[in-house]
């Protein structure tokens, strides 16, 4: 499996799960303390992994660019 494919699994599933405990805190008003912890962690790890999904995918010139080098931040 290549690094790119393990970077949009793993990208995939911590969006998943930062949305999932986004709305935890939007509905089922949890503790105070609760609220804080998800909004430092689950919030800017959701925008980290949108952002890698977003970059992951990319315009389709870049495509042949993205299989010879490595990941770089495109």
């Amino acid at each position: 499996m290549k690094i790119m494919d393990k970077l949009q699994i793993s990208s995939y599933l911590i969006f998943i799960i930062s949305v999932a405990a986004i709305a935890y805190g939007l509905l089922f008003n949890p503790a105070n303390w609760v609220v804080y912890g998800i909004s430092i962690i689950f919030i800017p790890s959701g925008i980290l992994s949108f952002g890698l999904i977003v970059m992951k995918k990319g315009p389709k010139e870049a495509e042949e660019d993205k299989t010879r080098e490595p990941f770089i931040g495109y």
